[in-house]
């Protein structure tokens, strides 16, 4: 039903939007066909005299069809599903979802979190005031408490992937990190009147390939780790006599990611409802507050 129901408005939408834009362009054309009359015939010049009503209608009018124009062009430069975006743009979306206030979802799966950190934590600082918003974020990580093979240590004689406890120990600091400076801004939030935030991580024992960004119900974001850092471990301390190991750390800041809408049609919302699924089943039900 309810996609019976997004159909028919998508419809009626769509053939209003049509049928607006024919009737602007006759009433512009009318007014300036009147406009013209006037200026060469007398008497209705001398009828429309002095009608400042009427020049103010004209004028609200003439704002009225700008002013839709414009929403119709950054509707037209806004990304569309399955476009390629940067985590910038991605970026401006957070912050438009974070500035149309209520409830905000925002969600994450991936390597350590950073590119999320990185795009909520200036927002977050910088919304203004509005107690009724709520925000909840959730962060979903590769548990580094365990070993893990990716990323790794590749050995220098085998080529073997193997564990790097060195620098695992630096990956979990990391997180740590993000998740104590989100959750500091839940006191500030509240007591600047910004509103509600709930945070949280939760790990699963996974090697990070996907990376996986979703707002509300609505987008999703999803690329993966397309570029592996391959550099001599310096975790593990000074080398005593033995071969050095290359350490493999995957990189995904400047990865591009493909955007999903549930306003772009049926396919779209198939793919924004699976990665929402495939994030819930992940992560879990959200705690009870």
């Amino acid at each position: 039903m309810a996609n019976v129901r997004s159909s028919w408005w998508a419809r009626a939408s769509g053939g209003w939007e049509r049928a607006e834009g024919v009737l602007t362009r006759l009433l512009l054309l009318g007014i300036f066909a009147v406009g013209l009359v006037a200026q060469f015939v007398t008497p209705v010049g001398d009828a429309l005299e002095g009608k400042a009503y009427l020049g103010g209608a004209l004028l609200s009018m003439v704002g009225y069809v700008l002013y839709a124009e414009v929403q119709r062009l950054n509707a037209a430069l806004r990304p569309k599903t399955g476009q390629l975006v940067t985590p910038r743009e991605m970026e401006e979306e957070f912050r438009t979802a974070l500035a149309a206030g209520g409830t905000v979802r925002l969600a994450t799966l991936g390597f350590t979190g950073e590119t999320f950190f990185d795009a909520v934590k200036h927002l977050l600082e910088n919304l203004p005031p509005d107690p009724r918003r709520t925000v909840e974020l959730r962060v979903l990580v590769p548990d580094f408490t365990k070993e893990i093979e990716f990323p790794g240590l590749v050995e220098a004689d085998t080529g073997k992937a193997t564990d790097a406890p060195g620098f695992r120990r630096l990956l979990l600091d990391q997180v740590s990190s993000y998740e104590w400076r989100l959750r500091r801004q839940i006191p500030q939030m509240r007591a600047d009147r910004r509103g509600t935030l709930r945070v949280g991580f939760r790990v699963l024992h996974m090697s990070p390939s996907l990376k996986l960004y979703l707002i509300n119900e609505d987008l999703a974001f999803e690329g993966i780790y397309d570029k592996i850092d391959k550099r001599l471990d310096d975790t593990a301390g000074p080398p005593q006599g033995e071969p050095r190991h290359h350490l493999l750390d995957p990189m995904g800041y400047d990865s591009l990611l493909t955007r999903f809408s549930l306003a772009d049609g049926k396919e779209a919302r198939r793919i924004v409802t699976r990665r929402q699924e495939l994030f819930e089943t992940l992560c879990g039900p959200w705690p009870a507050t």
